[in-house]
């Protein structure tokens, strides 16, 4: 068996933690470890091959540094050039290994979830792989349990005779009204939709082929035109521009008459709101969920996160409140689902704080913006041992660098040296230089710029260990450096 993750998405209702750039999947949601190394870890089983991983580009360094984090393996990773929903996702992983001659159970999961019992996760899956190995469209249903009008439902024909523990899907239904849910709660036959499959990759592919060829036919062309690095498969962009936007159900799921359900009742929640942050996690007395330097004073069921400044919440109920280095963001927990409408205007605006952090983490590191003006910027930067900077120069500011801990190599023009602990030095407009880290420990210095334009867009890339071949106007709300 062989788990495709997909690790896509915005998570846009999770601003202003979730960033496009950095989304929820990659941050620490709902216990030590971030969401995608928690799914990547529950894999960890006698008969699970390491998953093949399908990512957005701008995410790729991201994801392989989460990995190396907790020393996890993965099998593969395919860079989507820009989302183009789940179908094509999977479609694309399945030819690949099918090119490959594999043709295994693939075991589709979103790296966004939270499962809290792996037990009953691993029991569903052996229930699933019966049907999935006799030829039939497996999704994993979690038992309706409340009126939910957040998901979407699956009501199940348990009539039909299948391996024991699993039923026929008689239908998909979209996000019901509260009263609707209520009825299929009500009913008992009802299950909601986890986002969860497991299918053989051929089986898949052949589904897709008859039910949408479209889909088909420009990822299997798109996956022909792919440049590969090693295990990582950069997907043509030109190509997959023009492949169909589609989920599994709608291209697949709700068309086959091979679909079925198998219960899983694990803990799941797919963490999609910050009203399903609260329910995650553990609450005080008064049903109150706080992280960070928070106060809260005759409150009830709210969910506070600070992240550095003191946050004090007096007298209130019902209400999140995210706090942020560059955004707040207060709301009630009934309307948590409209901070994705908020995040719409602020992409209309221009508004840069649902792009990114103002820690930006970039595959030698991170740096966090301190502070800037009219013609200046503060910057804290960290590199990791033995990475370095790109070979690059400024057109329009000029670099004072001041090392704070570690052992920074400088290179700037002809000059090659080395800089310790309280040493400076100065770039000027124009000089070709990168910054490294020899060391065995991590190089922290705070740079200043200064200049009449700060852009990120004001680089010019002359060489690059990481292969980030594309101009940097192009990367510079990823922070390109």
């Amino acid at each position: 068996m062989i788990p495709v993750i997909l690790s896509g998405g915005s998570g846009s209702r999770l601003w202003p933690l979730s960033r496009k750039l950095y989304p929820k999947q990659f941050l620490a949601l709902a216990g030590e470890h971030t969401l995608f190394q928690q799914t990547v870890e529950r894999l960890a089983f006698d008969g699970m091959e390491p998953p093949l991983v399908v990512s957005n580009k701008e995410h790729r360094f991201i994801l392989q540094e989460q990995l190396e984090q907790l020393n996890l393996q993965s099998q593969g990773i395919l860079l989507e050039p820009f989302g183009r929903n789940t179908a094509p996702a999977v479609a694309i992983a399945a030819m690949q290994l099918v090119a490959e001659g594999r043709d295994e159970l693939l075991l589709v999961l979103p790296a966004d979830h939270v499962l809290e019992d792996p037990r009953a996760f691993q029991r569903a899956l052996a229930l699933g792989t019966v049907a999935a190995e006799r030829g039939e469209m497996v999704l994993f249903g979690v038992p309706a349990q409340r009126a939910e009008t957040g998901y979407g439902y699956i009501r199940a024909n348990a009539d039909e005779r299948l391996p024991e523990g699993v039923a026929r899907v008689e239908r998909f239904i979209e996000k019901p009204d509260a009263e609707r849910a209520r009825q299929f709660v009500e009913q008992g036959n009802h299950y909601w939709n986890s986002g969860m499959f497991l299918f053989r990759a051929s089986r898949f592919l052949e589904e897709l082929k008859r039910h949408d060829a479209d889909i088909y036919d420009t990822c299997l062309l798109a996956l022909e035109r792919s440049q590969r690095e090693g295990t990582v498969v950069n997907i043509d962009a030109a190509t997959f521009a023009c492949c169909p936007d589609d989920s599994i159900d709608y291209a697949v799921m709700e068309k086959t008459q091979r679909a079925c359900v198998v219960p899983l009742d694990a803990g799941w929640n797919d963490v999609g709101s910050w009203s399903s942050i609260w329910e995650v996690h553990e609450k005080d007395a008064n049903g109150n969920v706080t992280k960070g330097d928070v106060v809260v004073h005759d409150s009830r069921n709210c969910l506070v996160h600070g992240n550095g400044k003191l946050v004090s919440v007096v007298g209130l109920d019902d209400i999140v409140v995210v706090e942020t280095k560059d955004a707040m963001m207060i709301a009630h927990r009934d309307r948590v689902q409209d901070v994705k409408k908020v995040v719409g205007e602020l992409d209309a605006a221009g508004r840069s704080e649902t792009q990114n952090h103002c820690a930006v983490y970039r595959p030698w590191g991170s740096y966090d913006s301190v502070d800037m003006g009219g013609r200046f910027q503060v910057k804290h930067i960290t590199v990791k041992p033995g990475a370095q900077l790109s070979l690059q120069m400024h057109h329009h500011r000029a670099e004072h660098w001041i090392v704070v801990s570690g052992t920074a190599q400088v290179t700037c023009d002809e000059k090659v040296f080395l800089l310790t602990e309280n040493q400076s030095t100065y770039i000027p407009i124009a000089s070709v230089h990168r910054l490294a880290n020899p060391g065995k420990i991590p190089l922290e210095i705070i740079e200043v710029q200064s200049g009449s334009y700060l852009g990120e867009d004001d680089i010019e890339r002359l060489e690059d260990v990481y292969g980030r071949t594309e101009p940097a106007v192009m990367q510079a709300q990823a922070g390109a450096r």
